[in-house]
């Protein structure tokens, strides 16, 4: 198919979106590449803007193509798929054993009081001394995710004192200062990103991002360590292996609705 065909019963941004797929691995794009704006593609196929933006946004919304404000729109990197909600590892684990490069940008390293958020998650006490990690990773120097971790003070007191920016901390936390990890459990949620998170990811205000909050426990059964962390929509995506068992689930899929 190279051209729309209006007697087809396929809708035409749909016809479009198939076309401008086939175009793109003929023509060997890569990612970075430029990609044919509105008006290009209005005149080229002769449809109307409409259908165009229908098509795009399909393709956006899929990772193939990103739109990016007053430059214009290209072939987007392909996603990185994350282990992260199947196995206790830590982004510079999962990056790392995939072959890339993962650097963080250090924002906060510091011993804080621990909040009422905070102190209920790691069952401590309102005010009790906790260090707060805020790291901006970047995966092969591209922004990839904000992470804000907080650990209490006592199991690790010398963590203000590491550099943070090529090291895994789980590695860190088992390796030097003795805080095994048993389990863990982590969420999944999907927001937009609002000015300052846009920033930061270098993504357009309002563009996906998804949000894993994740709680690791000790030993003990006690937890050792609480992030939240946004990725960016664009760059990541989570992968979950399944099997299926023949006894009744222990734990059954929970889904929360507004």
């Amino acid at each position: 198919m190279k051209a729309v065909d209006r007697s087809a019963p396929l809708p035409l941004y749909y016809q479009l979106k198939q076309i401008l797929l086939a175009e793109m691995k003929r023509r060997h794009l890569e990612p970075g590449d430029r990609f044919p704006g509105d008006h290009e593609l209005c005149n080229t196929y002769g449809v109307s803007r409409t259908v165009v933006r229908q098509a795009l946004s399909e393709l956006e919304a899929a990772g193939v193509i990103e739109r990016i404000n007053g430059r214009g729109t290209f072939v987007a990197q392909p996603k990185t798929a994350e282990g992260l909600a199947q196995s206790l590892t830590g982004l510079y684990e999962d990056v790392t054993a995939r072959g890339a490069e993962l650097y963080s940008e250090v924002r906060q390293l510091e011993v804080v009081p621990a909040d009422d958020q905070v102190a209920e998650a790691l069952q401590i006490e309102v005010g009790a001394p906790v260090i707060a990690l805020d790291r901006l990773r970047f995966v092969n120097g591209l922004p990839w995710a904000l992470t804000i971790t907080h650990i209490p003070y006592e199991l690790a007191p010398g963590l203000v004192e590491e550099d943070m920016t090529q090291q895994s901390l789980y590695a860190l936390l088992e390796g030097k200062y003795g805080v095994q990890l048993k389990h863990g459990r982590r969420t999944i949620d999907a927001t937009t990103a609002d000015a300052a998170l846009a920033r930061d990811l270098r993504i357009r205000r309002g563009a996906p991002v998804l949000v894993l909050s994740s709680t690791s426990y000790g030993m003990n059964d006690r937890p050792v360590e609480v992030f939240v962390a946004y990725h960016r929509g664009d760059r990541s995506r989570f992968e979950v292996v399944l099997t299926r068992s023949p006894l009744p689930m222990s734990n059954p899929l929970v889904v929360v609705t507004d």
